[in-house]
C-alpha cells in the first residue's frame, strides 16, 4: 500500500469522524489530514498560511473533497487543484450528500476522478473505505506531485520505429 498522504476536506465533524474510523476499520495507516472549509483546503494546498511547513503538511496524492464546503465550495476547490499545474497529478474523489446528477456531471466536468455518494450509515462508510483502500491505496499508482517534471525533446532522428514484419518466407 502507498504511503501517500491523504486531505479530507470536510466541514461536519461527525462525516470526519466516520470517515476515519471506517479508515482505521480497513486498516488505512495512510496520514489523513483534515481541512473544515474550501479556503482552508486551498491554502493547505499551496503551502501557504499556516501549511507552509511541507515536512508537516506534505501534498497529498489523494484528496477527499465535498462539494458544499463553507468559504469556498468544492467546486471552486476543484477548479482551483485543476488549473495548478503542479497539482495537476492530484487524485481527487468528491465525497459527498449531494446526488444531484447535475453536481456529480460538474464534478467530471471540473476534473474529478471518481464521485463517491457519502454512505447512511456506518457499515457502509467500512465498505467505502475498504474498497478506497483496495483500489486508490493499494492498486493505483500516484504521479508525482508538486515536482516539475521535464523530459528531453523528442526529436525525428530519436523516434523508434514501429517493428516491421518480414513477409512470409523471408529471414531476417
Amino acid at each position: 500500500m502507498t504511503n501517500t498522504c491523504i486531505l479530507q476536506v470536510e466541514d461536519d465533524a461527525n462525516d470526519v469522524f466516520l470517515l476515519q474510523h471506517a479508515f482505521r476499520q480497513a486498516g488505512i495507516s495512510n496520514a489523513v489530514h483534515v481541512a473544515t472549509d474550501g479556503q482552508m483546503a486551498v491554502d493547505y494546498l499551496a503551502g501557504t498560511g499556516a501549511f507552509g511547513n511541507r515536512n508537516r503538511y506534505p501534498l497529498p496524492g489523494l484528496v477527499l473533497l465535498d462539494l458544499k464546503l463553507p468559504r469556498q465550495s468544492g467546486r471552486e476547490v476543484l477548479q482551483w487543484i485543476r488549473a495548478q499545474p503542479h497539482l495537476s497529478a492530484i487524485v481527487v474523489i468528491v465525497f459527498t450528500s449531494s446526488q444531484y446528477m447535475g453536481d456529480v456531471g460538474l464534478a467530471y466536468e471540473l476534473g474529478a476522478n471518481s464521485v463517491i455518494a457519502k454512505p447512511a450509515d456506518v457499515f457502509h462508510y467500512a465498505e467505502i473505505a475498504r474498497l478506497l483502500k483496495d483500489w486508490w491505496l493499494r492498486h493505483n499508482q500516484f504521479a508525482p506531485v508538486g515536482e516539475a517534471h521535464w523530459a528531453a525533446p523528442i526529436f525525428r532522428s530519436q523516434v523508434i520505429r514501429p517493428f516491421k514484419r518480414p513477409s512470409p518466407g523471408r529471414e531476417f
